[in-house]
């Protein structure tokens, strides 16, 4: 099936109920919705020339035309490529010549760099503005039919960062991302025409994956009207916009349960507060409880899933009387419903509860593969199973802890960071000879990003650094601290001893 019939569908039966809103106005109805994705499709294939299984990406800050874009895309038959909007613009133009895309649909925010590397990627030839005269032009159109796509067909490229310093893109399927909004209604709740969903985490990431099911139940999609949101503005959503839930990084989760605006106040709309992507303190956890009440559900998951290998449900957290609580809030849950997990030694047999192994996942929502990586994709899925990189252990229960991270990830904020990237960044400044990139545990953030530098000699100013880094990588990726030493810590192969560094940290 095509996820755009979503939308086609609502368009009927909702036609004059709000499908898309930006704080209390709304930006579209479902009639208007289904309208302009349909049009906007048809503008796709004939106007720019667009066929079945081309990529067209989305470079675009939250807002609602980035759902109107993603929706089109599919409605045309297309693959969707959301690329996150906090990439440097060398990072963005990586994946977009390493998808092929065709057609860029961007905002006036990030129209000067897309614009810029259509001229330098062969592949790019069209670059939409949205809002602007071109996508309305596009939205206007008589709306189009509905190109026929299977459940096998590839949808969304989900880039994430890789351990060679360059991202791979889980080729996410109409099929993984049905399964994975059905796992929604199983796991985390039901939604109806009555709830609204609100879009305050990036749409390329966990907020995109997550407003689908809320799209396929005709829910409205809410974006903030002031950019970053702050506690005042959600209590006022929730006013206007009831049965509210959103996804949020922890960071996010902790800033709002602070703010003083939600003292007292009235949060009967509130629905669910999904957070996930980073590690939650439990004093962090039980000070959000204290804020939101008993709305919070957690998620554990990837790109390649998508976002959807374990969770701790709304009664989980709730749940403050059951014996193993603290413990059960410090794991990352209990599988989904469609998947099965498996926490592995190196022969990939199942080891036993307690013991700490490689967390395998296997199930329809499972990605197809690394886009034009068969050796990657290779990998990652082996026997049936999806390799995750993962460390941790299974208790008794079956509830799932992690413990380490084989790949080296950091993450910052909810914002995945692969330390191979900023090394190659620092590599870069001519006298840097060597560099290894940790993590350290940040009480804000989750984790901070922290280089070790050993220099030619030579005395190499931090201020430096940080420029040959927003040089060539996102800004969110640079270290927060630098530590110049003699030498890394090897073993006898040469390989740089990461856990000895952050042993140092410690």
């Amino acid at each position: 099936m095509n996820l755009a019939s979503w939308v086609e569908r609502q368009g009927r039966r909702l036609r004059e109920r709000p499908a898309l809103a930006v704080g209390h106005d709304v930006h579209a109805t479902w009639a208007d919705f289904a309208a302009r994705v349909a049009g906007a499709a048809g503008g796709l294939r004939a106007e720019l020339g667009l066929a079945p299984g081309d990529r067209v990406a989305i470079v675009m800050d939250n807002r609602p035309e980035y759902l109107e874009a993603q929706f089109a895309v599919w409605h045309a038959g297309l693959v969707a490529v959301p690329v996150n909007a906090r990439l440097h613009r060398d990072e963005v133009a990586y994946v977009l010549e390493h998808s092929g895309t065709r057609a860029v649909l961007t905002d006036e925010a990030h129209a000067g760099d897309v614009t810029t590397l259509r001229d330098r990627i062969d592949a790019v030839e069209h670059v939409v503005l949205a809002p602007g005269p071109g996508w309305d032009r596009l939205t206007g159109r008589e709306p189009a039919a509905m190109t026929e796509r299977s459940g096998d067909d590839p949808a969304w490229l989900f880039y994430t960062s890789g351990t060679t310093g360059r991202p791979k893109g889980a080729t996410l399927t109409h099929g993984n991302l049905l399964m994975a909004s059905l796992s929604y209604f199983a796991d985390i709740g039901a939604v109806s025409v009555d709830d609204s969903v609100l879009h305050a985490a990036p749409l390329s990431h966990g907020s995109g994956l997550y407003g689908l099911p809320h799209v396929a139940r005709g829910a409205v999609s809410v974006f903030p009207a002031h950019g970053a949101l702050t506690g005042a503005e959600l209590v006022d959503l929730v006013g206007r916009w009831p049965g509210m839930s959103f996804f949020a990084a922890p960071v996010m989760v902790r800033r709002l349960a602070a703010d003083d605006a939600l003292a007292g106040a009235d949060l009967g709309g509130l629905k669910t507060v999904i957070y996930g992507g980073a590690p939650m303190y439990l004093a962090d956890l039980e000070a959000a409880l204290a804020a939101f009440g008993p709305r919070l559900a957690q998620i554990y998951g990837q790109g390649e899933t998508p976002m959807t290998i374990t969770s701790l449900s709304v009664h989980d957290h709730a749940d403050t009387a059951h014996p193993r609580w603290r413990e059960r809030m410090q794991s990352v849950g209990f599988p989904r419903t469609d998947v099965e997990v498996r926490v592995a030694g190196e022969d990939g047999r199942p080891l036993p509860a307690g013991e700490a192994g490689e967390v395998l996942v296997r199930g329809a929502v499972v990605m197809a593969g690394y886009w034009d990586q068969p050796e990657a994709t290779a990998e990652a899925l082996r026997d049936g199973w999806l390799h995750t990189g993962d460390v941790g252990s299974l208790d008794e229960d079956g509830f799932l802890t992690l413990h380490d991270r084989s790949k080296d990830l950091i993450i910052s904020g909810g914002m995945n960071i692969y330390p191979r990237e900023v090394e190659e960044a620092l590599l870069r400044h001519p006298h840097v000879a060597a560099a290894a990139v940790v993590g350290r545990p940040d009480p804000e953030w989750g984790e901070a990003v922290v280089a070790f530098v050993v220099t030619d000699g030579a005395e190499v100013p931090v201020e430096e650094l940080d420029r040959v880094c927003l040089d060539h990588i996102a800004r969110f990726k640079r270290p927060k601290d630098y530590h110049f030493v003699d030498a890394l810590p090897t073993n006898n192969y040469g390989k740089v001893l990461k856990r000895e560094l952050r042993e140092r940290l410690r």
